[in-house]
């Protein structure tokens, strides 16, 4: 029987967590990382670490095939907000449970959100999406002050 695996999507401050949880429930903790040496628990932990762009869809695939055919993979996670909807693709592509990849696309866009949100009845507060400071000055004088400015995403 092949050993079992978890695969973390980049690494965070809080990776020995996710090494101490998978390692708990007997499980061999894998961290996909564009950069592996920027997250010292690796070599502290003593955990497996690969290095590609984790930001290629293909490429993540690629290389959870190719995992698979050493290991029985678990579960895939990752504890940054960017790659909840890689992770999300990843769990589809694999028959394994995880987030819905949609879902999370259109709750990490706020501007998405506010709109869904909006068609729902949901009462929200007034907003317009603004790409330059122009677009900021029009939105402002419109909506009234005092505004609140954020990004889309993040």
């Amino acid at each position: 029987m092949p050993r079992r695996a978890l695969i973390l999507v980049e690494g965070a401050s809080n990776g020995p967590l996710y090494v101490q949880a998978a390692r708990q429930r007997g499980l061999h903790p894998i961290t996909l990382s564009a950069d592996p040496a920027q997250y010292d628990y690796i070599a502290v932990e003593g955990t497996e670490a690969i290095r590609l762009d984790t930001t290629d869809l293909e490429a993540l695939i690629s290389q959870c095939s190719r995992l698979r055919q050493t290991y029985d993979i678990a579960g895939i996670t990752s504890a940054q907000e960017a790659f909840y909807a890689t992770v999300g693709k990843l769990c589809q592509h694999f028959d394994l449970p995880g987030p819905n990849p949609s879902s999370i696309e259109r709750c990490c866009d706020k501007f998405t959100q506010r709109q869904l949100l909006a068609e729902a009845g949901v009462p929200v507060p007034s907003y317009q999406l603004a790409e330059s400071a122009t677009d900021v000055e029009s939105a402002a004088a419109e909506i009234g002050l005092p505004v609140v400015i954020k990004p889309v995403v993040g």
